[in-house]
């Protein structure tokens, strides 16, 4: 199956609720690689890549999951592929 990456920024109640190691165990369910860190604008960017059901499974987890998130707004744009990459896990 073919793999992409996407890069996604989302912006609500994202921080100080575990909303970085929501992603982390999203990420590794879904068998995807990446990474995710907060912003100092209060936001959380996310690149996840993986195949295209792979990253819906994912985007659909993060929204529905966690009763303490609240995403007010999300950007999705896709971005190359970063080779080598073998895990997900959270950067600062």
């Amino acid at each position: 199956m073919k793999k992409k990456r996407v890069e996604c920024h989302y912006y609500g109640r994202v921080q100080g609720v575990g909303f970085r190691y929501w992603a982390q165990m999203q990420g590794s369910k879904f068998k995807l690689t990446g990474w995710v860190r907060n912003e100092y604008d209060g936001s959380v960017t996310v690149q996840v890549q993986g195949t295209e059901e792979q990253i819906e499974n994912f985007l659909y987890g993060m929204e529905h999951g966690h009763r303490f998130i609240r995403i007010d707004e999300l950007k999705v744009s896709a971005i190359p592929i970063k080779e080598g990459e073998s895990d997900f896990r959270v950067t600062y």
